[in-house]
């Protein structure tokens, strides 16, 4: 049987379902195809080029065609794609990668690392090892998760019942018991109007407090939440919510896991997001930034104290948990590629120094009536979008003014994201000032643009 030859173009959105839109949509608004990519900017199937402000899905961060990540790949390939790591083998990439990151998370004294194959698997783990370790320290009626409103957490039936977002949830209800949301530190937009941030982190950390003694610590496993909430609109707490969040888990003895699939490896100025906050999780979920995109790739880590419950003489413990891709060796591969350019380029110091320039010029954005706030931390940034500014009333992504906006900066060269009310900016962490500035030039002309609709 002859392989027919599939034409692209027309073959387009006709047979694959393409995430977080209806399939009707697609149909009719076919997706930009993607050919290749060359450090931060992008390239369609007609040879057009675009800066890529949301590094594809805030994960390449080192930027797209690095030849050191692409060589590790290939050398890989060349020896071992990929072989399981169930029934006790295992791979060199993999091996040096669980210790490239425990010796990474040293300050925050990860000691053990369980590979998946992304974000919404590495979420799955960590809430599946949380409510195993309470079960192996005697304590097996901790099963509960809080999390915050606005959180994202993942697509699988746990991460999506930790999400604090009606419109990730909706479609796949009933989700799991046992899960609550509460306030979130957001600023711009909260349930007591507060407008001081660092009162408004006392009031949400006084909330958690509330919600735990109401739950009832003893049935409580985890607290989840992102350092800076991404989907949910780059919500940045003040510096003080972090540490009084972990003074309170600490004083109910409740596990803190840190989703750090967007934050991690650098994009908020640290190599992990809660270090940027001073504060040390007891269970990180990592993905994304781990090997910028390249091959899927998630990644488990648990501190020294969750571990041990696992290492104590004559108790069964076995971790009836795993993916057939837990270590891939290709992913691992890039993987160590990857995070050797992180921390040669000390791109979370750059990350930093230049979302300081990027969110100074995002402020210029503020001349115009549709901007209600500009935020960021790091190479993470949103412009809130409002019908005005005194009502605050949300402009949505599929408003004809959210739409405009985002044509407009393709037509300019630029892919940008409108996610909600929220234009997201999450760029490549090799971006420069210049990069800034040819960013800003075109978002000035897609503003321009969508204004005079």
């Amino acid at each position: 049987m002859n392989t027919p030859t599939i034409d692209v173009r027309s073959a387009n959105a006709q047979h694959m379902y393409h995430p977080m839109v209806d399939p009707k949509v697609a149909q009719q608004h076919p997706p930009l195809i993607m050919e290749r990519g060359e450090g931060v900017h992008v390239f369609d199937i007609d040879g057009k080029r675009y800066l890529d402000t949301v590094a594809s899905l805030w994960n390449v961060n080192v930027g797209h065609n690095r030849r050191e990540v692409i060589d590790a790949i290939t050398a890989q390939l060349g020896k071992l794609a990929y072989y399981s790591t169930f029934h006790n083998t295992s791979n060199p990439p993999a091996i040096e990668l669980s210790a490239r990151l425990t010796a990474m998370f040293a300050p925050e004294k990860m000691s053990k690392v369980l590979f998946s194959s992304g974000g919404s698997d590495a979420v799955e783990t960590s809430l599946k090892l949380a409510r195993q370790y309470w079960k192996l320290e005697g304590q097996a009626e901790r099963v509960k998760f809080l999390s915050l409103k606005g959180g994202y957490h993942g697509v699988h039936f746990g991460g999506a019942s930790l999400n604090g977002s009606p419109a990730f949830r909706t479609a796949y209800e009933p989700l799991m018991p046992g899960c609550f949301q509460i306030e979130s530190p957001y600023l711009y937009r909260n349930l007591w109007n507060e407008s001081d941030p660092a009162r408004l982190a006392s009031l949400c950390a006084a909330e958690l407090e509330s919600a735990i003694l109401y739950q009832g610590p003893n049935t409580i496993a985890a607290f989840v939440a992102e350092p800076v909430q991404g989907a949910g609109g780059v919500i940045v707490p003040h510096e003080s919510y972090w540490p009084q969040v972990r003074a309170v888990l600490d004083k109910y003895g409740i596990l803190l896991i840190s989703d750090e699939i967007v934050t991690g490896f650098g994009r908020i100025g640290a190599m992990c997001g809660a270090r940027a906050w001073g504060v040390a999780p007891d269970i990180m979920a990592m993905a994304k930034g781990i090997n910028s995109g390249y091959v899927p790739l998630g990644a488990t880590l648990i501190n020294e104290r969750v571990a041990s419950a696992w290492e104590r003489p004559g108790v069964p413990a076995a971790l009836m948990h795993g993916y057939t891709y837990s270590g891939h060796a290709l992913a691992c591969a890039a993987a160590n590629a990857n995070l050797a350019i992180v921390e040669r380029e000390n791109l979370p110091e750059r990350s930093l120094d230049t979302g300081h320039y990027l969110l100074e010029r995002l402020h210029e954005l503020m001349r115009y009536p549709h901007v209600g706030d500009v935020r960021g931390k790091g190479l993470m940034a949103a412009v809130e979008l409002v019908v005005s500014r005194e009502s605050r009333e949300m402009l949505m992504a599929y408003s004809p003014y959210a739409q405009a906006l985002m044509a407009a900066a393709r037509q300019e060269g630029a892919i940008i994201r409108v996610q909600g009310n929220r234009l997201i900016l999450s760029p490549p962490l090799v971006f420069t000032y210049d990069h800034v500035d040819e960013a800003m030039h075109i978002l000035h002309r897609a503003f321009a643009v969508a204004e005079n609709l």
